[in-house]
């Protein structure tokens, strides 16, 4: 692929993940210096850096960053001798995403087990849709954890073939 036709995929993918992150109700541009910090090389950019690449505001990037630090997929560093900031993809940031949303599954459930009490008594046809929401929740706040894990035993061993 040469020089032209790797930039434009490269502005292709940052565009993509802009998207995703609007349909998934976050703002676009987080998505798309999530998906710029995930490409860059150096991994590290800084606010001017990422303003001039992505064609937008320092204070819309600024915005940006503080809710994707906020939300823990990415983090403000500094180098040794350099007075401005930087950004990059936060250490294990998707892991830390998934186990965020291990906690807001038990939030669901227990609100979903509020509501059934609300609907003592109530015909089951009543309290189908929350006895529904707390047993799915309740699966994926047992099973999401194991999973986790597992992948975290995948990534030891991969990360110790890469030591021996």
């Amino acid at each position: 692929m040469d020089e032209e036709q790797g930039q434009f995929e490269k502005r292709s993918f940052v565009e993509e993940m802009g998207l995703f992150f609007e349909q998934s109700g976050m703002p676009r541009m987080a998505g798309r210096v999530l998906a710029w910090l995930l490409l860059s090389d150096p991994p590290q950019q800084s606010l001017d850096e990422l303003a001039e690449a992505l064609m937008a505001s320092k204070g819309s990037i600024s915005t940006t960053t503080r809710l994707l630090i906020q939300i823990g997929l990415i983090e403000r560093i500094s180098l040794p001798g350099v007075r401005h900031n930087y950004f990059r993809t936060r250490p294990r940031a998707f892991q830390h995403s998934l186990k965020q949303g291990v906690e807001r599954v038990a939030i669901l459930r227990k609100l979903a087990e509020r509501g059934l009490e609300l609907l003592e008594g109530k015909a089951p046809l009543t309290r189908q849709g929350l006895e529904e929401m707390r047993d799915m929740y309740a699966f994926f706040e047992r099973e999401f954890p194991l999973l986790l894990e597992r992948w975290e035993q995948e990534q030891e061993e991969r990360r110790s073939q890469f030591v021996q």
